[in-house]
């Protein structure tokens, strides 16, 4: 959507300019200037149309949700649907919280998630420094492997960490959906923050080791601020990554009071059917925090995708 935005408003920009230029003489320089602007925008207007079009089309299920969560239960399947509900049932959101634990759920999942995005950006821009500014024996064969991991499914490796966190008794705790990340993370998180460390002049560390400052501290204190972006960028993914995981908390946490809000969801099915209106609530609930980091984080996210590619040492 700020890439529409931008996009009309150079559009309305450029017809500005050719319009308050009119009356003046087509062969001029300026006029020429002004016209080759004005036929550069209209070149936009079916990126324009197909942005605004495509936009519609991916508003559509989130339309549904939100229109479905406030239908009573026998219009939901009612056909030809009716994609405004008449009368609005507001009574679906509270019910959300009294038919089943959604507070409950609701922390434990903003719980698992703060915890392993600190977890994530700290180990995993630390592991990406090393690859990037440390020199050492076997330093890239060593990446390589680290990169190789992420051609294997993450269901290869369910039943053997499943045995492990078993063996640790760690079953039907959150231990399981937070430890791992304080070891490196994702082998993404590390490539990307790696190949953005990697744009990064080596004169500030030289400067600040000139001054009496640790590896560590440059790391902290210059490297870290610098990446902003990235870490934005990271920080975007670990959230949406964990507040959406199903499989993991479905496979390590058995007691209703320690789910999370995409187990949750599962409450509101049963064999006798499927209450479409009050999981529909919920799940609407359930993407507001996700709607609210995206919008602060978006910039972080386009600036650290672009840049991330740019390193390469």
């Amino acid at each position: 959507m700020g890439l529409l935005r931008s996009l009309l408003s150079t559009y309305r920009f450029g017809f500005t300019m050719t319009a308050k230029t009119h009356g003046q003489d087509a062969h001029t320089p300026l006029s020429k200037l002004q016209t080759g602007m004005f036929t550069l925008r209209l070149n936009f207007l079916p990126r324009i149309t197909f942005l605004i079009v495509f936009s519609i089309i991916m508003s559509v299920p989130f339309w549904w949700m939100l229109s479905t969560s406030l239908k009573a239960e026998y219009q939901v399947l009612l056909f030809p649907p009716r994609w405004f509900p008449i009368p609005i049932k507001w009574q679906n959101y509270p019910d959300v919280f009294i038919k089943a634990p959604f507070v409950v759920w609701f922390g434990n999942t903003l719980f698992i998630t703060v915890v392993s995005l600190v977890g994530t950006l700290f180990s995993a821009s630390l592991v990406a420094y090393g690859f990037a500014r440390i020199q050492f024996w076997g330093r890239n064969v060593l990446f390589i492997l680290v990169l190789s991991t992420m051609m294997l499914p993450d269901v290869v490796t369910l039943i053997p960490t499943f045995i492990l966190f078993s063996r640790l008794d760690w079953i039907d705790t959150f231990l399981p959906l937070i430890v791992p990340v304080f070891f490196g993370g994702s082998a993404f998180f590390i490539f990307l923050i790696r190949q953005y460390f990697t744009t990064i002049p080596f004169d500030l560390e030289e400067a600040a080791f000139i001054d009496g400052a640790s590896t560590f501290t440059v790391f902290w204190r210059i490297i870290l601020p610098l990446a902003k972006p990235v870490l934005g960028t990271v920080g975007l993914f670990s959230f949406l990554g964990n507040w959406n995981d199903f499989m993991r908390p479905m496979i390590y946490l058995n007691s209703p009071e320690k789910k999370t809000l995409a187990v949750g969801l599962r409450y509101f099915q049963s064999q006798w059917g499927t209450e479409w209106a009050l999981m529909m609530a919920a799940a609407t609930i359930m993407i507001v925090p996700v709607l609210i980091v995206f919008f602060f984080t978006q910039r972080f996210f386009v600036k650290g995708i672009a840049l991330s590619g740019l390193g390469g040492r």
